[in-house]
């Protein structure tokens, strides 16, 4: 079946069943392999996109479902690794591993799309649900609250001296 799906800002023709979960689409069909397979039960956080800005879960959502709504992966945060949350991944050191780290990062994205200030508890609520088998939680927290910072000042990321190249502060593959 046909479906054209809005990611990353470009109308993109897929021809899958309309049950496929936008996971495999968006990995296997497009080859945007920044979305994570993890659990495949919506419990880990790994597949986490934007659907119109919110966190979902890719590996729960079929594409049928995903209808006009604008879909972001991990590569869509900005061309260039220049997204607050890149910055503040790549300045703190977040990733041991980095196999979760792109679905914590879609997920703080879209927290600080909503709360542009929050607490340690908003940032503990909106990221569970999200595992880290390494354990980076605390780095995560700090992340997140840079990346507000960075977020609100409208500071360049070259002021922090980070490296911006390729989009992410995780791994791609």
């Amino acid at each position: 079946m046909q479906f054209t799906i809005q990611v990353n800002g470009a109308p993109r023709h897929v021809d899958v069943d309309g049950e496929t979960p936008l996971l495999w689409v968006l990995r296997d069909t497009l080859d945007l392999k920044g979305t994570k397979f993890g659990c495949g039960i919506g419990s880990c956080g790994a597949c986490t996109v934007h659907l119109d800005g919110r966190a979902a879960r890719a590996c729960q959502t079929p594409v049928s479902a995903a209808g006009n709504a604008k879909i972001t992966t991990l590569e869509g945060l900005s061309p260039d690794g220049t997204h607050p949350v890149q910055v503040a991944w790549q300045e703190i050191d977040v990733p041991q591993c980095g196999y979760c780290q792109p679905g914590q990062m879609m997920t703080a994205a879209a927290l600080l799309s909503r709360n542009a200030k929050p607490s340690d508890a908003d940032i503990d609520t909106a990221m569970n649900g999200n595992i880290c088998r390494c354990g980076t939680y605390p780095r995560i927290r700090q992340a997140v609250h840079m990346a507000a910072k960075l977020a609100s000042s409208g500071a360049h990321p070259s002021s922090t001296g980070a490296a911006g190249g390729g989009g992410s502060a995780a791994r791609q593959d």
